[in-house]
């Protein structure tokens, strides 16, 4: 490709947009962005997402596999997670040549599966269940070691429930890693009806809130890391706000309030409650976990019923109140601040959150499968959020996950400001454009 660097001119009457070929001015390096380049078109029916006005949606890739969490590099090649092994590898590298938006080339590398992947400084991060690995790129976005990444944390607790391990890092050498809690809500015996709840809740010693390390030091364990938050039952998406230079978070919320207090919940109540919570952290910060929960109707933070709560008597005065909460069980597993120029004004710095749907709506319909908007100012909402980017799903009706052909799961950006999602379900991969008018 020569050097000349297309500045952005018209759209065509075909709704082409014609992006600039200039590299990403970023702090990830210098380097040519191979994808933005003259003639992105959406797909026909923006590949069945309904999106708001002037925006459209290409088909990057399909059939890769479980993809889970995603990073694009300055030069606008993508490197998705997969959460199990496709043909013995659980990394997929995707480049587009021709600069269409489609990939047309795609490796693979690492034998671990996971959903964590980052990238910073010129190295990718990626993680399993149990471990976090280190790669250096080079100047064209290629892994220079896919074979014999650094282990920068291993030892990190796996006991097949809340399982994944979400990474971010910051802007001063620190990475951070989600530990779930291996429990629904710290019972003396996890699900299961009536059971009390355990206080303390010797869970949190080693899981339930994330954890720093340091982003260049390999070999890491509990004993080198330290608790940075706890009281979070379960944390997948994640994102290092850096207009504020804080870490946000989305917990998945507590479930089965009905099926585990059956006189004290309906099955109504259960599908309603509680809140999935957005929370700004700090160092030290205790989000309440598992002896409070969010009642987003009440605007409360409500005593779990394990702890000797009814529904009603509040509690943890000294909790970290969220910034937002949304209807409960819709499985917030991506978090991403839109720091680009290509969309609106509006959305600068405002939060998209892709809600993967969950399991426990029952006997209602599911909820999720779709990408939201939160408009933020100084830090903080300030508004409601609004469905930016739905029919994932493929159906308005979703009585069980198994009913949606797609389950958005990880979002990215791209250095000309596009928006990337991943579909866990068949291994999609989703760009969303804005086409200027």
């Amino acid at each position: 490709m020569k050097k000349t660097c297309l500045r952005l001119v018209l759209v065509s009457l075909a709704g082409t947009v014609l992006l600039t070929s200039c590299g990403h001015q970023g702090g990830e390096g210098s380097g040519k962005d191979t994808t933005a380049q003259v003639g992105l078109t959406p797909d026909a029916d923006n590949v069945g997402l309904k999106l708001p006005a002037g925006f459209g949606a290409i088909k990057v890739a399909d059939s890769l596999g479980k993809a889970r969490h995603l990073v694009v590099t300055p030069q606008g090649d993508i490197y998705v997670k997969l959460n199990s092994l496709k043909d013995g590898k659980g990394i997929v590298r995707l480049h587009d040549a021709n600069g269409d938006g489609k990939a047309d080339e795609q490796t693979a590398f690492g034998d671990y599966g996971g959903t964590g992947i980052t990238l910073k400084n010129g190295y990718l991060y990626a993680s399993s269940d149990t471990a976090v690995f280190r790669y250096k790129l080079d100047d064209s976005s290629h892994v220079t070691n896919p074979d014999q990444p650094e282990k920068i944390i291993g030892g990190l607790i796996d006991r097949h429930q809340h399982e994944s391990k979400s990474i971010v890092l910051d802007n001063n050498g620190n990475i951070y890693v989600n530990i779930g809690a291996y429990s629904n809500a710290c019972q003396e015996k996890d699900r299961t009806a009536g059971s009390k709840g355990m206080k303390p809740c010797p869970i949190l010693d080693s899981a339930g809130g994330i954890w720093q390390f340091k982003a260049d030091q390999q070999n890491q364990t509990y004993g080198t890391g330290k608790r940075y938050a706890t009281g979070l039952r379960n944390v997948v998406g994640l994102d290092w706000n850096q207009d504020q230079n804080a870490l946000f978070v989305m917990q998945h919320g507590r479930d089965q309030l009905h099926d585990m207090w059956p006189k004290l919940f309906t099955e109504t109540q259960s599908a309603n409650l509680p809140a999935e919570c957005m929370y700004r952290l700090k160092e030290g910060v205790d989000c309440g976990w598992p002896y409070i929960y969010y009642d987003q109707e009440q605007k409360k933070k409500i005593l779990a019923p394990e702890f000797g709560g009814d529904g009603k008597k509040t509690a943890g005065e000294n909790a970290e109140d969220p910034q937002i909460a949304f209807p409960a069980h819709m499985a917030p597993n991506g978090l991403l601040f839109y720091t680009g120029d290509m969309f609106p004004a509006k959305y600068k710095n405002g939060a998209f959150i892709a809600f993967h749907g969950s399991w426990n709506r029952s006997p209602e319909n599911q909820q999720g499968y779709y990408v939201v908007f939160v408009p933020f100012e100084g830090g903080k909402p300030t508004g409601n959020f609004e469905v930016f980017a739905d029919g994932f799903a493929g159906t308005d009706k979703v009585v069980s996950p198994g009913d949606a052909k797609h389950r958005p799961c990880g979002l990215a950006q791209g250095p000309d400001g596009s928006l990337y999602v991943s579909d866990d379900t068949k291994g999609t991969i989703y760009r969303i454009i804005y086409k200027k008018s």
